[in-house]
């Protein structure tokens, strides 16, 4: 499950949240868990992906 990042515009809070993409598709309400404001952007986060294959 994909996780996307947002940061809170009125108090500053980052925070986390798990979305399947079905659900991040259907643009839902994301609320920020320390002040419970709508008012969130998302966040660029750093992607990495891990293979079983050496370099």
């Amino acid at each position: 499950m994909p996780a996307y990042e947002y940061v809170c515009r009125d108090c500053g809070k980052e925070f986390t949240v798990f979305l399947s993409l079905r659900d991040y598709e259907s643009k839902p309400k994301i609320k920020c868990p320390g002040c419970e404001s709508d008012n969130v952007q998302r966040h660029l986060s750093v992607f990495t992906a891990k293979t079983s294959r050496k370099s």
